[in-house]
């Protein structure tokens, strides 16, 4: 038997933590017992049934989880391996990672990387590869620290926090964007040059702003979306990986035709595993562990419904990792 937080049916305050043994979980080719799990912002969205996140019923949502194998039908991984695994519809269509135990595609799965503890590589999780993907995604269109400025929304966030690491690390002077400035300090520790009021972007703006940034990433859409696009400099570059304040988009062509800017959507669910495979190496060489530590909260599994809440209402910062069976992982 093993605990799991289960989502018995369409609505809010239908999770539960609930025992399940071994024949509940569906059919795959690996089975995980899972250390640990994040709760993020899609899984918060689920746990409460705020959003229609989950595609079938039940379901044990956490959209990535790191774990060890005890039983394969794949070739590729067997008993005592460690593994890891986001995206692919787990935690939505597929049961996820906020349970003792997972069954798996073996697939999907990828060994995380030696240099990262369990617990770290999942103080990362999702959205520290989400907002390295969202640098990868920078860089290929030629933005580089010498030309100036890049914001970073929603940067109390989990996203937000490990972009600013990443960005800062790599030499970027990094504006960060927030509805907290009591967070001020702590954003400046990640490596924010500049802390800067969201209320600014969050309003509808002018088609065409004031020339500020020479590259973004957002992970808030609609309007702070908009005005971050209207306020990019010639050629300037924007990564949208999120739709925190609201999934319309009402901005204009002009920054497109008049500045030549771009705007480009970071997908990370079914990312191509060579994909995968760089942006979680890179995380692990160029993200600053005590820098990811201070962005970290741990939760036990059956803490995991109450955070949910907290996490919707904008009053986590950082990463939530769920302790769900750490000793799982040696």
């Amino acid at each position: 038997m093993f605990e799991a937080v289960l989502v018995e049916k369409s609505g809010s305050g239908q999770a539960r933590l609930a025992r399940l043994d071994d024949d509940a979980l569906p059919d795959g080719d690996v089975l995980v017992r899972v250390a640990w799990s994040t709760l993020n912002y899609k899984d918060a969205l689920a746990v409460t049934g705020k959003g229609p996140i989950l595609r079938s019923f039940p379901m044990v949502p956490g959209i990535d989880l790191v774990g060890v194998v005890e039983d394969s039908r794949d070739p590729a991984w067997k008993a005592g391996d460690r593994v890891l695994v986001n995206g692919y519809g787990i935690g939505e269509s597929w049961w996820g990672g906020l349970a003792g135990k997972a069954r798996l595609k073996g697939a999907w799965l990828l060994a995380p990387p030696s240099s990262l503890t369990a617990r770290q590589t999942m103080a990362i999780g999702t959205a520290g590869y989400t907002a390295m993907l969202c640098v990868m995604a920078l860089e290929r269109c030629g933005l580089s620290p010498d030309k100036g400025d890049v914001l970073v929304t929603g940067a109390s966030g989990g996203v937000g926090g490990i972009a600013i690491a990443l960005l800062a690390r790599a030499g970027y002077r990094v504006i960060a964007s927030t509805g907290r400035l009591s967070e001020e300090a702590y954003l400046k520790s990640l490596g924010a040059a500049e802390v800067v009021d969201r209320a600014q972007f969050s309003a509808p703006g002018a088609p065409l702003q004031k020339a500020r940034f020479s590259g973004a990433i957002d992970s808030v859409g609609s309007h702070t979306l908009a005005n971050v696009c209207a306020s990019l400099k010639e050629d300037g570059v924007v990564a949208a990986c999120g739709l925190a304040q609201g999934m319309d988009l009402p901005a204009s062509v002009a920054p497109f035709i008049l500045r030549g800017a771009s705007l480009i959507g970071i997908e990370s669910v079914r990312r191509p595993m060579g994909v995968r495979v760089e942006a979680w190496s890179r995380l692990a060489r160029e993200l600053d562990g005590q820098k990811l530590e201070a962005m970290t909260q741990e939760i036990a599994l059956c803490e995991a419904i109450p955070a949910s809440a907290r996490v919707l209402a904008g009053e986590v910062r950082g990463r939530l990792a769920v302790a769900v069976d750490p000793q799982a992982a040696g």
